[in-house]
């Protein structure tokens, strides 16, 4: 049988393939484009020529994502330290109007194409942003706004955001900093604020009659006494 590497025909399924069983052969603890420039030449070779982003680099972020989900952990890339900032607002323009039809995503999901498309998007813009395009990081931040505010009204485990203004604009602008790795970083945000979330003290004041998320709760339905204890507890 022929090899990915023997022969000069490859496309996107065969890297990616190629890919994933050398990776299960080699089993690294981690690779990056280094080692897939050292250990599948061709590969790096198509991914060079033919998978590139929005302004011209190479897409890694398209690639990874397609790996096993085992490899998209392993990804780890190089950053450089004392990144300079700067406006270049073609870079975001040419993003934005490149899916300018779909960034209704930010706001509503009718499938999973929508929450596919949500991410790409958003790891588009967070890529430049932390090439230090302050362009990219305001419009980033202005979009996953939208986001937070339909998970505060449907996800309890995030409503208690409600009202930290500052606070979820500082952990957007950390995930934006920290993101490194391949998988959704609208994922990342929100187990970010789910577990940042968890000491939080709700600011807003609500009447115990108000209707819960989907509509089907009321807020007092969801208050009880301990048998035990005779504590009064909120239930999730």
């Amino acid at each position: 049988m022929i090899s990915y590497f023997e022969t000069n025909a490859m496309d996107f399924y065969s890297a990616v393939e190629t890919t994933n069983k050398l990776l299960r052969q080699q089993q690294p603890q981690a690779f990056n484009s280094s080692w897939i420039r050292e250990f599948a030449p061709q590969v790096y070779r198509f991914i060079q020529k033919n998978i590139r982003n929005e302004i011209g680099g190479i897409d890694w972020d398209r690639f990874t994502r397609a790996l096993d989900l085992k490899f998209q952990r392993q990804w780890y890339t190089s950053w450089r330290k004392g990144v300079k900032h700067y406006s270049d607002k073609t870079e975001v323009e040419i993003i934005l109007r490149r899916y300018n039809d779909k960034l209704y995503t930010f706001v509503t999901q009718k499938n999973e194409n929508d929450k596919n498309t949500c991410d790409i998007i958003s790891i588009a813009l967070v890529r430049i942003a932390q090439k230090g395009n302050m362009l990219a990081k305001r419009k980033i931040i202005n979009l996953v706004s939208f986001t937070i505010d339909q998970w505060i009204e449907h996800y309890p485990q995030i409503s208690r955001w409600e009202g930290y203004h500052t606070l979820i604009r500082e952990n957007i602008e950390g995930c934006i900093r920290r993101y490194r790795y391949s998988g959704s970083f609208m994922g990342y945000l929100f187990r970010t604020l789910e577990y940042a979330g968890k000491g939080l003290t709700p600011l807003i004041a609500y009447s115990l009659e108000d209707s819960l998320y989907s509509g089907e709760q009321r807020r007092i339905d969801r208050i009880g006494q301990d048998p035990e204890t005779g504590e009064i507890l909120i239930y999730s």
